[in-house]
């Protein structure tokens, strides 16, 4: 028999979640408008340097097209003049033209940042008026959501289970885009900008320096290809393509090798029993596991070893990551509203995606150690849950 009286707390948990949701939501929208305010003092601070920056320009034009025309007068008349009088005349019509060829290129360099600050602009307005959206439906949901219950009593359990587990999926996708977005922006986005401007410079100076261009164009290719590197670093973050291609193990190892490149961590993994190929969704939620406990070691443990076990069994695979960091209290981080616990939900959701166990054992001083094990066979994943143990 159900018990309509625990049902309805359960709900009541549920509407404050959402109202807490709304809350948020509102803070969401507080900082998108502080955002594109501070985006438009700098596109107003970006437009006004522009407009002085053009000012000198068409001053420089103005004046570089007198030296050339002096130039011209000199050239022409040539044995009226002294060398040293043509000689200060070239130097002098030189000298305005590389100035001039630098305040435009002074000149596109803003004008690309106001040209981004704008885009930026528009984003965040449609974002503004996205969120205004979510908290309309939100409110007419909560509203529904209070006024009549009786619907949800027969399956309030099943419901609530898939809404939470649908929320986390998204919150990951949008955590993981809003992770791409920053990279691409932060890394290829501006290098890709640097490099055309650096190509119209060297297109430029052709003219003005030939001999210069060519190391121009030599640093012009290192930064294309650390550029490249950066694209397929964010490729392989986002989808190793060796997982589809060659499996779980050599997407591993690949990972690691780049992951000891970056940090001072010695990651030791250790393969037992032959690697059978499973479920590609299986591979890609311990490879994320993997990543995510790697990214927990970078960010907080202060581990300086890693050991990574991996056991293949005919019915299930075992995952063990254990590292010598700082460790912590594991009740006080899951209780706590902390961004630093996002990574131990977000294990714990990807083990219940593939109705697998995990546990969790952390003190302060003896580092952490992650054990997960997931069914491969049918008969396994009926058996599957989530458990967490703590030392």
């Amino acid at each position: 028999m159900i018990d309509l009286k625990q049902l309805e707390n359960i709900i009541s948990g549920t509407i404050e979640a959402v109202e807490k949701g709304k809350e948020d939501l509102f803070r969401l929208e507080t900082d998108v408008l502080d955002e594109y305010e501070r985006c438009q003092r700098q596109l107003s601070d970006i437009r006004d340097r522009l407009s002085k920056v053009i000012d000198e320009v068409d001053r420089l034009e103005g004046e570089s097209r007198k030296l050339r025309n002096r130039l011209m007068e000199v050239n022409r008349d040539f044995n009226q003049y002294s060398k040293e009088t043509m000689k200060e005349t070239y130097d002098a019509a030189h000298e305005k033209m590389i100035e001039l060829m630098q305040r435009r290129e002074t000149e596109k360099i803003l004008r690309l940042q106001r040209d981004h600050l704008e885009q930026n602009m528009r984003t965040l307005e449609q974002a503004r008026k996205r969120s205004a959206e979510l908290i309309s439906n939100v409110s007419m949901a909560l509203k529904l959501l209070t006024q009549d219950l009786s619907g949800v009593y027969n399956q309030i359990g099943e419901v609530q289970h898939a809404n939470n587990l649908g929320l986390s999926i998204i919150r990951a996708q949008e955590e993981e885009r809003r992770r791409v977005a920053r990279d691409i922006h932060d890394g290829p986005a501006q290098s890709f900008a640097n490099i055309v401007m650096r190509a119209e410079f060297c297109l430029k100076l052709m003219d003005v320096n030939p001999d210069q261009v060519r190391d121009e164009l030599r640093d012009l290719a290192l930064l294309v290809r650390g550029s490249l590197e950066d694209v397929r670093k964010i490729i392989f973050d986002l989808r190793p393509m060796s997982l589809d291609d060659l499996g779980l193990l050599s997407a591993l190892k690949r990972y690691i090798e780049q992951f000891q490149e970056d940090e001072p961590v010695h990651v030791d993994l250790n393969v037992i029993g032959r690697e059978e190929r499973v479920d590609s969704s299986l591979e890609i939620a311990l490879f994320r596991i993997v990543q995510e406990s790697l990214t927990n070691v970078r960010k907080h443990s202060e581990a300086t070893e890693v050991v990574i076990k991996i056991e293949f069994l005919p019915d299930r695979l075992n995952l063990l990551i254990r590292d010598n960091g700082c460790g912590f209290e594991l009740d006080a981080v899951r209780q706590a509203k902390m961004s630093n616990s996002f990574g131990l939900t977000g294990i714990s959701e990807r083990v219940q995606l593939v109705k697998g166990t995990s546990s969790i054992k952390t003190s302060p001083g003896k580092g952490t150690q992650i054990l997960v094990s997931v069914p491969v066979s049918q008969e396994e994943e009926a058996k599957g849950g989530d458990q967490s143990d703590a030392e």
